[in-house]
């Protein structure tokens, strides 16, 4: 299976796709043609987001079908009358809290809360309620207590007098974000740019009830990961993480195509896996890089938000615990 953007299907780049096409033929695996662009919102994701996929196999053995749609994107034009609508912005983040609630927040990605709401059918799923929410994957031995991957946003008040008067599904002017509709599917969350490009931070949409942008957590819900997915505790990492990923429905349901044409039934894992080495998810790059052994690539973004955000938060948390002391 090969995923990339719609863009290589257009223009120009065709050219090249085209030639990586013949490149496999020649190499002895043949391509299922003509290649579709998949959108995640027509497999149960509460985001409008297309995606090249293409899916090959050695010569002389079955060659695995496109997965046909499953939904139709919540707020768009019905595709399949046939079909149900898919999740919408509101069923994939209304049961979750308002992370603006919560001080611990401001210098931290994780706390603990017991003020989840009532959850719709999908979001009940990322919780892991039901009975079929791990697939085939290894249960988690987690903490469905901990709201997780949700450090604030501190914004202005500029700002969040624009965002509130700002139409739901349509743009804020000045920023250029996207404000989510309570009623239909989310705009396509992308990662932003690498390095070696100035790594810069692809907006995080507005929030459809509150005027601040989504958390990590929240993209991760609208684009299908489960709430025991963590995510990196720099906002700029996680959602990077959350961007680059293609949206776990999606992959699912490809995934499946793949174990229909090897003719596998495949079985569900007994073992529970823990988290046992949660202090990953603070690395810098350097830092990382040292764990992994492998050189460290220039990053100017680790410096500030590495180094410099730590310092931040230090000071954050010292100032909580005087007021804490003084109370």
């Amino acid at each position: 299976m090969f995923e990339n953007v719609k863009g290589l299907t257009l223009g120009k780049h065709k050219k090249f796709l085209v030639e990586l096409i013949k490149a496999f033929d020649e190499a002895g695996y043949e391509v299922q043609q003509p290649w579709q662009v998949l959108n995640a919102g027509h497999y149960g994701t509460p985001q409008n987001r297309e995606r090249l996929i293409l899916m090959g196999a050695r010569k002389g053995e079955i060659l695995p079908d496109y997965p046909d749609s499953e939904t139709n994107v919540a707020g768009k034009k019905i595709a399949d009358k046939n079909l149900p609508v898919g999740p919408t912005c509101e069923d994939a983040l209304a049961d979750l809290p308002n992370a603006e609630d919560y001080k611990t927040l401001l210098y931290s990605d994780t706390v603990k809360t017991n003020r989840y709401g009532s959850p719709s059918p999908y979001a009940a799923e990322m919780r892991c309620l039901t009975d079929d929410a791990w697939h085939f994957g290894y249960v988690r031995d987690w903490s469905p207590d901990e709201l997780t991957s949700s450090a604030r946003t501190v914004h202005t008040d500029i700002s969040r007098r624009r965002f509130a008067e700002t139409e739901r599904g349509s743009v804020e002017p000045i920023s250029r974000f996207f404000k989510l509709s309570n009623h239909g599917a989310s705009n396509t969350l992308r990662a932003g740019t690498d390095a070696s490009r100035g790594a810069f931070t692809s907006p995080r949409p507005i929030h459809y009830k509150y005027p601040r942008c989504v958390t990590v957590r929240e993209m991760a819900r609208l684009h299908g990961f489960p709430d025991w997915f963590r995510f990196h505790v720099t906002k700029w990492h996680g959602a990077r993480q959350v961007g680059n990923a293609v949206p776990p429905p999606l992959a699912r349901a490809v995934a499946h195509q793949i174990r229909e044409s090897l003719e596998f039934q495949g079985t569900y894992p007994s073992a529970k896996l823990a988290f046992n080495q949660p202090d990953l998810l603070n690395l810098t790059l350097s830092e990382a890089s040292e764990y992994f052994g492998i050189p460290v690539p220039p990053n100017r973004r680790d410096r500030k938000s590495g180094a410099i955000k730590r310092k931040q938060m230090e000071i954050e948390q010292e100032r909580l615990n005087r007021r804490v002391a003084v109370g």
